[in-house]
Order: structure tokens, then sequence, then C-alpha cells
């Protein structure tokens, strides 16, 4: 299923024997457009810290009462390497941080989680990584703060449209399906998707995302309340309007097709 990110802010997270903390921002990888981590504010459990969850640690995600429930421990989740937030995390953190776990690299493959697209059944498939991947640039930064990346302005192909206000993410492979663009400068109340796929390119250092798309195509797509949930036939409108591709639909819907024939179970 479609969700807001920003739904998901302030969620507990629980592990197998008892809370370690709340949700206070996710790591976002801008070369995959998917959420690698949780960022975890642990208070009062651990003292003042906080600790990087990976979705491949998810036992259970109950959107009902908002809490992630893990597959770890608070000893576990306690004793999790220190990374420093207030600067980027490099993938050298990162081997820490999986083989403290022991679970294998997600980077490298072809998958959105190493071989594969669900974090979860890319834990408990079997897989090892290899100790390094080769050719990997050295210090390769790659993870930004959803935070950070809300609030970046959207300029259209004839000028400035407005800013990234949140994102769609796909609850089972973690995978950020949608931009939310605010464009209250210009058209007041007024929220549109955009899919990353159709960003032209993104300036980290300017704090911007070009569209490959006029204002008005953006004044006039399929507008985005976030009351309801982004459904395929939404989802099939947007793709319409903007002329782009949407490959994710394609590749879910032979999913369910092979599962209408007992290949496979449909991603939803």
């Amino acid at each position: 299923m479609l969700r807001s990110l920003k739904a998901l802010e302030s969620y507990k997270v629980t592990a197998k024997d008892g809370d370690v903390g709340s949700v206070v921002n996710f790591l976002l990888d801008d070369e995959r457009w998917a959420i690698r981590y949780l960022v975890v504010d642990t208070g009062g459990f651990f003292g003042s810290r906080q600790v990087l969850i990976s979705p491949i640690s998810f036992r259970e995600v109950d959107f009902s009462s908002n809490r992630f429930h893990l597959s770890l421990s608070m000893e576990k989740v306690k004793n999790s390497p220190s990374i420093d937030l207030d600067r980027p995390v490099s993938r050298q953190q990162e081997r820490g941080y999986y083989g403290y776990y022991g679970y294998p690299y997600y980077w490298g493959y072809d998958g959105l989680w190493g071989m594969g697209a669900d974090p979860i059944a890319f834990r408990g498939s079997g897989y090892q990584s290899p100790r390094d991947i080769l050719g990997e640039p050295p210090g390769d930064r790659h993870l930004r703060g959803a935070n950070e990346v809300t609030g970046y302005h959207i300029e259209a192909t004839d000028g400035a449209i407005g800013h990234v206000a949140d994102f769609v993410i796909d609850d089972l492979t973690w995978a950020v399906r949608y931009l939310v663009v605010a464009t209250t400068n210009w058209w007041p109340g007024k929220r549109v998707l955009v899919a990353p796929e159709w960003a032209s390119r993104i300036s980290w250092v300017d704090r911007k995302v070009y569209l490959g798309m006029s204002r008005d195509a953006i004044q006039h797509s399929p507008p985005w309340t976030g009351a309801y949930p982004v459904t395929r036939a939404y989802e099939d409108t947007l793709v319409q309007h903007y002329g782009g591709t949407a490959g994710w639909i394609a590749r879910d819907r032979n999913v369910a097709s092979k599962s209408a024939h007992g290949a496979e179970s449909p991603v939803r």
C-alpha cells in the first residue's frame, strides 16, 4: 500500500522485549529512491541517543496503533554502532552497521534490496553478500534525511512551481513512489504527486528538483489531498496526464497476473 511518509513520523518503535523510542526522521537513498533507515530517538530508554533501524529489522508494522515492531532485542538496539547523524552517513559506516546486525549488503546489485525488492524477504533468503563490492566508489555517500529534502524547491521547465512537502512510499518495499509537491505560492492549497523518475535532475547543492514538464502541466495535474489512499486508478490518471512512464505499475500488474495463475502472491 502507498502511504505518506510524514504520517509515519512519531511512530513508536518496539523491540521483542520492550519499547526503544520514536521515529524522528528517515534516511533516503538518493540513488535508488528508497527509505533505507528509520532514525529513532531512544529518549529515556538508552539515554539521549539516536539510532538507525533498517526495514530489514521489521517483524511487523502495525498501522492501526502507529507502531513498528522489530525482530531485535532492546539490548541489540542499545549496543548498535553509534553514527553521527549531523554528518552524511558513509558506506563505511553502513558496513559496520550491517556487520553488527549480520545483514547482507543491499548495495551493488540490481534489486532494490540486494538481489530482491522486499527487505523482509531479503533478510530471510539466506543470501550472503561478499565482504565488499568491487568497483564501489570509496567514501560513497548517498543517504539524505527526508526532513532535509522536504522543502526543496520545484523547478518546472518554465519556472518555479512549489516545493517538496512530503513523500509517498510503498510500505512493502519502502521505495519512494512519489514526491508530494505543494504549489502554495501559486495555487493555494493544491498538492500534486510527481514520481522521482520524472525529475530531469536534482541539485542537492541548490536544494532544487528540476522537472521535465511545464508549470501548466503541473497546475492541471490530478490533485492529491492525502485524505484517501493512492489507488491504481489514480496512478493511471496521473501517468496519462504527464505522458510519462511508470515501470512499477507494470511490475505490480505482472506479479498480480502471475498470482491469478497460481505462480506468485500479489505485491498488494
